[in-house]
């Protein structure tokens, strides 16, 4: 007997026809973009909260339902870590509109030209920016040329902003902040009865025959990483262990959370960090808990000086890739002290 029947089911990209416990978000997101399909003016959204929960799945989800139910939107997708500058992210869209662009390219204001007569031949246009703090980060000038082309079209183009920080557009420049007109969704961990939901659909597509207890093990293994895409990972590997067997059992499973947490730190600080992250991680091997403004100095007297607002982006990228955690203590009235410790 094969065991897997449906290996794709287990990759993050895959996009199920149904996602358990996002209802409501999915439905406010349809609602506000709706309106573009009648040549009025869709809300701009941003939409928040931790890696691994459903953030991007539903964005694609609504994009797909209106692909596939109505001819007067255009959806276009676009990841910032892969485009993110301005330049790029006109290039991406004006593709994505079906131009084929000359070979030598075209200068930012030939694509916003373009762009312009693009979009005036063009349904109503809804545009994501999936990791949007990359941009921002990057070339904050990409939001300023997008939002001004709404003033040479019938129809403004709608805008969804993705990211896993929340505060991603407080040191935007005002002139962009004060035109993004962004309504907030949040998106918050799931429990351990929701990840149990989604695991099982999952699992049930995937496989042809399951043991009782592995989708409660790997769902609380997911649950505890607060990342649908652990527990995928867990899956697939578990999958490769049991093809001999006739079905994926606990054991398989158990073998695979016995070994995997210190392979993914391992590979992620080979893949994912900067010789800053490094760094600070070789600091906190000799701390147990120390404060953001204690670590901040032991920087700078070991590595030489950082500021304060630069630091703090990189504990933030450290504590969303789960290596380091941040606990907050409110010991006076002067305010929280953060204090942080490896995973």
């Amino acid at each position: 007997m094969v065991v897997i029947k449906n290996e794709k089911v287990l990759s993050p990209e895959y996009l199920p026809e149904i996602l358990p416990h996002r209802e409501t978000q999915i439905q406010q997101i349809a609602d506000n973009l709706k309106p573009a399909a009648f040549n009025r003016t869709p809300q701009n959204m941003f939409i928040y909260g931790g890696p691994g929960i459903g953030k991007t799945a539903c964005i694609k989800y609504v994009f797909r339902e209106f692909e596939k139910f109505s001819d007067k939107i255009k959806t276009i997708y676009i990841n910032t870590w892969d485009y993110n500058t301005s330049t790029a992210v006109l290039n991406k869209i004006i593709i994505s509109l079906g131009y084929p662009m000359p070979r030598r390219g075209l200068s930012k204001d030939e694509m916003i030209e373009k762009l312009v007569e693009l979009l005036k031949k063009n349904k109503g246009i809804i545009i994501c920016l999936d990791e949007v703090d990359q941009l921002v980060r990057k070339d904050q000038k990409a939001l300023y040329d997008l939002l001004r082309l709404n003033q040479y079209v019938d129809v403004p183009i709608g805008l969804v902003f993705i990211s896993n920080y929340h505060d991603v557009f407080v040191n935007l420049e005002e002139r962009i902040r004060s035109s993004l007109d962004i309504e907030e969704i949040e998106f918050k961990s799931y429990s351990l009865n929701e990840m149990k939901d989604i695991i099982s659909e999952r699992v049930k597509d995937a496989f042809s025959s399951v043991e009782n207890g592995v989708v409660l093990l790997v769902a609380n293994y997911a649950t505890n990483k607060k990342d649908v895409r652990a527990g995928l990972e867990v899956l697939r590997k578990s999958a490769r262990l049991a093809e001999d067997d006739e079905k994926l059992r606990v054991k398989h499973v158990k073998e695979i959370l016995k070994n995997i947490s210190g392979n993914i730190k391992e590979k992620i600080i080979k893949s994912k960090l900067g010789i800053i992250e490094k760094n600070i991680l070789e600091i906190l091997k000799n701390e147990k808990d120390i404060t953001s403004t204690q670590l901040n100095e032991k920087y700078n007297n070991l590595f030489g000086k950082i500021s304060q607002p630069t630091f703090r982006k990189y504990i933030k990228h450290l504590e969303d890739l789960k290596l380091i955690q941040i606990k907050t203590s409110r010991e006076n009235t002067r305010g929280n002290k953060f204090f942080i410790r490896l995973v």
